[in-house]
């Protein structure tokens, strides 16, 4: 009974569920806040954005996200495990050079050569996110597997452990808090380029923002952008919990 009493205290002091509280006061509540940007906006006629729910907009923001983190993932976490074999280790310079010219270009830039290929869809936006996600995975992923201690290898392949095994067993499960630790920082990259898929006529949380750089309305501009901070700021919270309880699994070296 006590600790189903101190359950919603706990959760008033925890600062993950007042940001969600936020978030989605503000996704399912932005209309009825009408009253609110017309004060601060007098000048607009309509200064709260209503040509889509801010809830489809957040699903189509995060599928994009989702989506292109996922692929950035896989791409990166494999590159990384690649150039730390012993037949890739001459390739890693390569492909940090690759994967951080991919970095260096702009989304915009990206978008601008992938569009008149591939028209105007998600598939240009997703190229982008993928090419700006992919370095701190990368490092993320070699930073981590260097970390592991050569005696922790050597206790595997005195037990008789391949080295799929070690890899599977021993290797990834110790580097998997520096591995998060670049996934997180490139899933919120991530959150905050995804608003450029707008410009490609792609539905996200630059939709608003777009659309209000365009017509000159800073409220759609302020109401897509605290919005999309809100967002990152919950996944941030998240990943941070989640390292937190990698780093206290992790066995004592």
């Amino acid at each position: 009974m006590n600790a189903q009493a101190s359950l919603p205290i706990r959760m008033l002091r925890d600062p993950l569920s007042w940001v969600i509280a936020a978030f989605l006061a503000l996704v399912f509540g932005m209309t009825s806040l009408g009253w609110l940007f017309h004060a601060l906006f007098p000048a607009l006629d309509r200064p709260v954005y209503l040509q889509d729910s801010f809830a489809r907009l957040v699903l189509a923001h995060l599928l994009l996200v989702g989506v292109s983190s996922l692929i950035a993932v896989i791409i990166g976490m494999l590159a990384g495990i690649g150039v730390t074999r012993r037949a890739g280790k001459e390739f890693r310079a390569l492909i940090e050079t690759l994967v951080a010219m991919g970095q260096t270009f702009p989304p915009v830039a990206v978008l601008a050569v992938a569009v008149p290929v591939m028209g105007f869809s998600e598939k240009p936006a997703i190229i982008a996110l993928v090419l700006y996600g992919l370095l701190p995975i990368l490092q993320g992923t070699i930073a981590g597997i260097e970390s592991v201690p050569s005696s922790a290898r050597e206790i595997a392949e005195g037990v008789g452990m391949n080295r799929w095994q070690i890899l599977s067993r021993v290797e990834l499960p110790l580097a998997s808090p520096v591995i998060i630790a670049g996934i997180r920082t490139s899933v919120i990259i991530n959150i905050g380029t995804a608003a450029i898929a707008s410009t490609v006529g792609t539905q996200s949380l630059g939709s608003p923002i777009i659309i209000g750089l365009s017509g000159f309305n800073t409220a759609y501009v302020l109401q897509g952008a605290v919005v999309i901070a809100l967002l990152a700021i919950i996944v941030d919270m998240i990943f941070e919990r989640w390292s937190r309880r990698l780093r206290n699994w992790q066995p004592e070296a």
